[in-house]
């Protein structure tokens, strides 16, 4: 199972964003010191009270940085975009990588930024699965030639073409059953939700994988979760490090129409963010993170995109989590996988 890092890109109106880009920057450098598998970031648009720094001019700027790993889109939403526009961006941050670009994409589902981009919500669907055929082979052919629903193409070669052949893993998120099956038959790998618990999880890997196998798919190596990640030296210190931040986002989550959230507002924070994550997040001490994402590994997930600050979170409590993870849990980690194995 590798481990990385899904990049905080949403930060407060009022924060300076140079200060906040360069911090990012740091952060990076860190993980890769530290032996880190993956860098990861996501997509949003027109954020009320926060700046959102754009996902794909991001992961470039860091390819630098995070030189020898895994570099990851979780996710595009890829019905607001060009798939062509999509395909020559994607080919070149996988050359920048080296061959290590991880292409996730979703629906999306902030009826806002549908207004914004002029697309109907009922289309996403769609769009994505257009979209995603025409990546494909805008990234393993020439002269594509397609008269789809939503574009059309007339003999169309871009280059650069990736690196990885035939190309780049293209991983779909999905939560619902129905959505997971799509994303079996058309994609090579999935991206999980933060919120399904572990035995929820082992249930859709179970259903996804046995749709792959339906549809004469090979199995694939990219199951990946995102998942939220506070750890210390104590779990007291861990809530009480997280709970504002993270408690924060998934309000905005909330306010943006995402469901299946659920905790007492009225307790103190530390107590909400400890129901929010039981048997879901990774929140505690270096062996409770451990044994957290060793039950990921377990119900069959095989790359985490931890998420360990959210917006407004200070730079050295982020410094610190990214370094006991990278030397007290990721070595237990890693060694109780192999031992496993074994």
């Amino acid at each position: 199972m590798k481990l990385g890092v899904h990049l905080n890109s949403q930060h407060p109106a009022d924060e300076d964003p140079r200060r906040r880009y360069a911090e990012t920057v740091e952060q990076v450098r860190l993980m890769r010191q530290l032996g880190y598998d993956s860098i990861w970031s996501g997509e949003h648009h027109a954020t009320d009270g926060f700046h959102y720094f754009p996902l794909m001019g991001l992961m470039q700027s860091l390819a630098a940085e995070a030189e020898g790993m895994f570099i990851g889109t979780n996710i595009v939403l890829l019905p607001f975009h060009n798939p062509v526009d999509m395909a020559e961006l994607g080919a070149f941050l996988d050359v920048l990588s080296g061959g290590k670009f991880l292409f996730g994409v979703g629906l999306g589902y902030r009826q806002e930024e549908f207004d914004i981009f002029r697309v109907p919500i009922k289309e996403r669907v769609s769009r994505t699965a257009e979209g995603v055929e025409i990546i494909r082979r805008l990234w393993t052919e020439d002269g594509v030639t397609h008269q789809g629903r939503h574009w059309q193409l007339e003999k169309v070669t871009i280059r650069p073409r990736p690196v990885q052949q035939p190309s780049p893993p293209i991983l779909i998120a999905a939560q619902v059953e129905a959505a997971i099956q799509r994303a079996a038959k058309i994609g090579d790998g999935w991206c999980v939700a933060p919120l399904p618990r572990v035995d929820e999880i082992v249930k859709e890997v179970t259903t996804y994988k046995a749709a792959r196998a339906a549809a004469a798919k090979p199995p694939t190596q990219h199951i990946v979760r995102l998942l939220e990640v506070a750890c210390a030296t104590d779990e007291e210190k861990a809530l009480r490090q997280a709970a504002p931040f993270l408690l924060s986002k998934y309000e905005a989550y909330a306010s943006w129409g995402l469901t299946g959230l659920s905790f007492d507002k009225t307790a103190r924070p530390e107590d909400q963010l400890k129901q929010l994550g039981t048997d879901r997040f990774g929140v505690g001490t270096p062996e409770q993170v451990a044994e957290a994402l060793l039950q990921q590994h377990r119900a069959g997930i095989t790359h985490v995109a931890m998420r360990v600050s959210w917006p407004g979170m200070k730079q050295d409590d982020i410094l610190g989590v990214i370094e006991l993870l990278g030397r007290k849990v990721f070595p237990e980690v890693r060694r109780r996988i192999a031992s496993e194995k074994s």
